[in-house]
C-alpha cells in the first residue's frame, strides 16, 4: 500500500526536512527567503524560512539557527547529510526576499530582502551547492511548496498567480 502524502509546514524562522512523497510548504514569504536543498535521487529535501541575513543581529539568548541565512543554509544542508543527501548531489532553490516596503532614506538596513537573498548565495557559494533555480526580489509575498519526488517548486505570488520552478 502505498504511504499517503503529507504536507510538512514550515514555519517563520524554522526548518524542515522530507522525503518523497511528502510535500514541504511555506507561507508569508515577504523580505524573508525560502529556501529549499534538495537531492533529487534520493527524493530528499529541506526547506528553511529565512528572515535575516546574519545571526550577529541576534539579541542575547538562545541562537535559533533557521532564523538567519548565515546559520540556516549550514544547518539545513548538515540534516540533509545526515538523512542520507550526498553533498555532491545537493541542488538549492530559491524564492522571496521580496522589498515589501518603500523607505525614503535608502538605508541599506531597510533593504533586508534583497540582503537576505545575497546572504543566502554566499553561503551556497561557500557550501559550493549550485542554485539551479531562483524567483526572488519584486515587491510581492509568496507561498511556496516542494515536492523532492518531481523537484519541482510551486510558487503561488500575492497578484501574480502561480508558477513553478
Amino acid at each position: 500500500m502505498a504511504k499517503q502524502a503529507e504536507l510538512i509546514k514550515v514555519g517563520i524562522a524554522d526548518m524542515k526536512i522530507v522525503k518523497a512523497p511528502d510535500l514541504i510548504r511555506t507561507t508569508g514569504l515577504g523580505s524573508c527567503v525560502g529556501i529549499v536543498l534538495f537531492d533529487r535521487a534520493r527524493e530528499l529535501a529541506g526547506m528553511a524560512h529565512i528572515m535575516l541575513p546574519d545571526s550577529s543581529l541576534a539579541k542575547t539568548g538562545t541562537l535559533n539557527t533557521a532564523k538567519y541565512a548565515d546559520t540556516a543554509v549550514k544547518e539545513l544542508t548538515a540534516l540533509l547529510l545526515e538523512n542520507g543527501a550526498r553533498k555532491y548531489s545537493l541542488k538549492a532553490k530559491l524564492a522571496g526576499g521580496a522589498q515589501m516596503f518603500q523607505f525614503s532614506s535608502g538605508s541599506e538596513l531597510m533593504r533586508i530582502g534583497p540582503r537576505n537573498v545575497e546572504a543566502v548565495k554566499v553561503q551556497l557559494s561557500v557550501l559550493k551547492i549550485d542554485i539551479v533555480a531562483e524567483d526572488v526580489g519584486g515587491n510581492n509575498g509568496r507561498t511556496i511548496e516542494f515536492n523532492p519526488k518531481t523537484a519541482l517548486l510551486q510558487i503561488r505570488t500575492v497578484n501574480n498567480g502561480t508558477t513553478e520552478l
